[in-house]
């Protein structure tokens, strides 16, 4: 806008000084002229009243030299034939004869170009006699353009003048125009980037001060409906406890045994997740993501082989098959230990839930040099349809499903630079490969853009799996 308006600015003055510095220029030339002609015409009107006296060669050559033009050799006096007297020419003539000769037929001044540039003036005056002679006055061409270079410099001098001063002007009209945008822009940028605090001041034009009020405005009111959403989800979590209380006492009075050390274990995790998402929602500042907290992360291969353990108790009472593979040394990734320990529940517990018992699965982790890929992969029948499950948050319920699983795994990889895909796993069934990147820049992969497998990592589908 800035340099729109800059140029729009330089565009108009240029043309108001053309359309009025050319015709300017124009009448100096003309002035000019005319100047140097009326001049002339007086000076050859000054030896009128001596050839009206006398004919007198040696008399008219003394009245020549007198004058200005005479001692500058500019002017000369043609006398015609009188009586028996020859033509008389007093000084030096540049005119030519036929030039003489048609302004004493005609009775009028005329001028005449010179040989050599110039232009010479013909004046003819009537002698005593009646006759005409005539004088003529040359004008050499630099009296004619007199000034005229003079003033031609000193009207380009104010035309660049004004053009430079309009183009400040209009840069300084839109540097005012354009600051208040470019900080409601940041702010907005900041906004969504989840720094709610980002707010613009209300300056500048009356529009962009009525568009900085209304986005203030709007981001008072996520804040509000994001603290309310807080609140609920700490409310709701917190009704759990009655439910979870009555779940704890009655497995103290399941004896021993592993299932009862299972379920009691099981009650107790439930217990914590439930009290750190207590926690987490009764923050005074939101989390702009997973994985969000200053310096989070995890040993991932630990994380793993600790889920694997609670899992695999489950998975030995259906008959199912488990394999894990690349845990066995230390994977560290730009994860929180809770969060990625809910998104591999996520996908175990998909595993658990949508196929039938005694499918085997299986775990692996496989170490690249600026991602870790977590590959979770089945026998079982499969996903028709990839694309409609990563999307079933938007309607969730289908098949028993609140469709809230795999977009907890989504955000987890999405928070490191890197995204989720599915797709027709080694086993047969589905295979959920997670790439989390490890230096925070946005992950291809091989496979990227296959069918089923494209990546739905945009933050305009954050809510969408």
């Amino acid at each position: 806008m800035r340099w729109a308006l800059v140029k729009v600015c330089l565009a108009v003055t240029a043309m108001v000084v053309v359309a009025f510095a050319v015709p300017l220029g124009l009448v100096v030339q003309e002035m000019a002229s005319d100047r140097a002609f009326s001049n002339a015409e007086r000076q050859a009107a000054s030896i009128g009243p001596t050839l009206s006296i006398t004919t007198d060669p040696v008399q008219l050559q003394k009245a020549v030299e007198s004058t200005q033009m005479g001692a500058a050799r500019r002017m000369a006096v043609h006398v015609p034939a009188l009586g028996d007297s020859p033509p008389v020419d007093i000084g030096r003539g540049r005119a030519g004869e036929r030039a003489v000769a048609e302004t004493r037929r005609m009775g009028r001044g005329t001028t005449a170009k010179v040989s050599g540039g110039g232009s010479a003036l013909l004046q003819p005056t009537a002698l005593g006699s009646g006759d005409i002679a005539v004088v003529e006055i040359f004008v050499p061409e630099s009296e004619v353009s007199n000034g005229v270079a003079t003033a031609w410099l000193v009207l380009a001098g104010v035309g660049l003048a004004l053009i430079v001063g309009s183009v400040g002007v209009a840069d300084r009209l839109g540097a005012r125009l354009v600051r208040p945008a470019e900080r409601l822009a940041d702010a907005a940028h900041q906004l969504g980037e989840g720094r709610l605090g980002a707010r613009v001041p209300e300056d500048g034009p009356k529009e962009l001060r009525s568009a900085a009020a209304a986005f203030n405005a709007m981001a008072d009111q996520v804040v509000e409906l994001l603290a309310n959403e807080r609140e609920l989800a700490a409310d709701l979590s917190h009704r759990l406890r009655t439910p979870l209380t009555v779940l704890r006492l009655n497995t103290a009075s399941l004896g021993d045994g592993p299932a009862a050390e299972q379920t009691r274990a099981a009650v107790e995790q439930l217990e914590r997740e439930v009290d750190t998402i207590i926690r987490t929602a009764r923050e005074q500042r939101p989390a702009t993501g997973p994985g969000s907290g200053a310096g989070a992360g995890c040993d991932a291969s630990e994380v793993i082989r600790d889920r694997m353990a609670f899992w695999s108790a489950l998975a030995e009472d259906e008959g199912r098959e488990v394999r894990l593979a690349g845990v066995d040394r230390t994977v560290r990734i730009p994860v929180a230990r809770p969060e990625l320990a809910a998104a591999l529940d996520a996908m175990l517990g998909n595993v658990f839930r949508h196929t039938p018992e005694g499918t085997p699965f299986s775990v692996d982790v496989h170490d690249a040099s600026d991602a870790v890929i977590v590959l979770v992969s089945d026998a079982g029948p499969g996903i028709a349809d990839p694309d409609a499950a990563l999307r079933r948050g938007n309607d969730g319920g289908r098949d028993g499903s609140t469709g809230l699983g795999l977009d907890i795994v989504r955000r987890v990889a999405e928070s490191t630079g890197g995204d989720v895909r599915l797709g027709r796993s080694v086993l047969g069934g589905t295979e959920v490969r997670v790439w989390i990147g490890l230096d925070g820049r946005s992950l291809g992969g091989p496979g990227a853009g296959r069918a089923g497998r494209g990546r739905r990592g945009n933050r305009r589908n954050r809510g969408r799996a």
